[in-house]
C-alpha cells in the first residue's frame, strides 16, 4: 500500500460523543450581536410601550415582547420571519375576535381562542407562538376591532423593521424569507 492509500484509510478523529437524541445548546453569541439584539429589543419595546400608553392598549406588550425576543434573538427561525410575525399576530387576533363573537368575553373563550390560534397559524403556514397570547387578550378584553387590528399591524411591522435594522448592524441575515 502506498502512503497515500494508508492516509486515506486512517480513521479520522472522532467528535466528542453526544448521546443519541440529544443536541448541544447553541454557541454564545458574539458580544456585538448580543448587545445589538438587546438594544433592538429594548428600543422596540419602549416604542411599543409609548404607543400602547397613548392608545390605552398596554396589554398588547407581553405577546409583542415575546415576538421581539424571537426576531432579535433567533432571527433565523421560521417563527421570527416577517410572514410569521405579522401574519401570525393578525390571524391570531382575528381568531380571538371570532371566538369573542361566539362566546363573548371570558376566560373559557380566551383558552379556546389561544388554542385555535395555534391551529389557524399552522394551517396558514405562519407559525408564531407568541401570537396565541394575542388571541387570548382579544377574547378576554373585547377591544374595538379596527383600532386593535390597526395597532397590532403597526406594532408587528415595527418589530420587523427593528429586526431589519438589528440584522444590518450585526451582519446577520434577517429576514431569511419574507413571504
Amino acid at each position: 500500500m502506498t502512503t497515500t492509500a494508508l492516509a486515506s484509510t486512517a480513521a479520522a478523529p472522532e467528535a466528542p460523543a453526544t448521546p443519541p437524541g440529544r443536541r448541544r445548546p447553541p454557541a454564545r453569541p458574539r458580544p456585538a450581536v448580543l448587545l445589538t439584539a438587546t438594544a433592538a429589543s429594548v428600543t422596540a419595546l419602549l416604542l411599543l410601550a409609548a404607543v400602547g400608553t397613548l392608545l390605552h392598549e398596554p396589554l398588547l406588550i407581553p405577546p409583542l415582547a415575546a415576538s421581539m425576543a424571537l426576531v432579535a434573538g433567533a432571527p433565523d427561525l421560521p417563527l421570527s420571519q416577517p410572514r410569521s410575525v405579522v401574519g401570525g399576530q393578525l390571524l391570531s387576533a382575528l381568531t380571538g375576535f371570532a371566538v369573542l363573537a361566539v362566546a363573548g368575553p371570558g376566560l373559557w373563550g380566551a383558552a379556546v381562542a389561544g388554542g385555535l390560534a395555534l391551529g389557524v397559524m399552522t394551517a396558514a403556514r405562519t407559525p408564531h407562538s407568541p401570537a396565541a397570547a394575542t388571541a387570548v387578550i382579544v377574547a378576554l378584553q373585547g377591544p374595538p376591532f379596527w383600532a386593535f387590528i390597526g395597532l397590532l399591524a403597526l406594532a408587528s411591522l415595527l418589530l420587523v423593521a427593528v429586526g431589519l435594522g438589528a440584522g444590518r448592524a450585526t451582519g446577520r441575515t434577517y429576514p431569511v424569507y419574507w413571504f
